[in-house]
């Protein structure tokens, strides 16, 4: 049985490594993330912050509290449906002004920072009536006061919920601060795995062994 050259054998037992570490690695965030309503009661994760959005008459936006690894494709939903009507039905359109309807998730106890209690068990709703061109921060700040945001404008808080943190960084049962994208009431796109680096790093370890085997190939013939 023909053996690796050594250098061949360390290059795939450290790529062999690192991409067993890589999982452990994996963090999750702590965070307010925003919804769009869509047709049939269900969510869409929204391209823009709640400070940036104006949506219109009709809408139905969704803010949910969670840890959730990814920022759109594992983030957790609303556990409501985006019902327009179950919301704003028994309001009046008035002119000048636009419905939106609101679901706000304060989610479940275990993603809770610690000594902190979500206030609602179950999600609450609310139909903001405001002016036509008003955001949805505006909308939100008109039926859930207090909200809390960052220097860098990204919500916190809602109706004072957590009481501290902003977008703090979950990994290993730890939790550190971290500054999540500011455009979104989310964390960062890239929060859901490895670093880009470690990435980096394995696939450079991979490409040496393919090497080293393609060189102790032509050797060997």
């Amino acid at each position: 049985m023909r053996r690796r050259p050594p250098a061949v054998a360390l290059a795939l037992g450290i790529a062999l490594a690192l991409l067993s570490a890589a999982p452990a690695l994996a963090a999750g965030y702590r965070y307010w993330s925003f919804w769009d309503g869509s047709a049939g009661g269900g969510w869409s994760y929204a391209t823009q912050g709640p400070s940036l959005a104006r949506p219109k008459d009709g809408s139905v936006q969704g803010f949910r509290f969670s840890v959730s690894k990814d920022a759109a494709a594992q983030a957790a939903q609303p556990r409501a449906a985006a019902d327009f009507q179950a919301v704003c039905g028994a309001t009046a359109p008035t002119e000048g002004s636009k419905r939106v309807a609101l679901v706000i998730d304060f989610g479940v106890p275990e993603d809770a920072p610690t000594g902190d209690t979500p206030p609602d068990a179950a999600p609450r709703t609310a139909c903001a009536q405001v002016a036509a061109d008003a955001t949805t921060a505006e909308a939100l700040a008109s039926v859930a006061k207090p909200l809390r945001y960052n220097s860098a404008a990204l919500l916190c808080a809602i109706s004072g919920y957590p009481k501290q943190g902003c977008g703090d960084q979950v990994a290993d049962g730890a939790t550190r601060s971290a500054a999540p994208t500011p455009a979104q009431s989310a964390a960062p796109d890239s929060g859901g795995g490895p670093s880009a680096g470690l990435l980096a790093g394995i696939a450079a370890v991979v490409a040496l062994a393919a090497a080293g085997v393609w060189q102790s190939r032509r050797r060997s013939r």
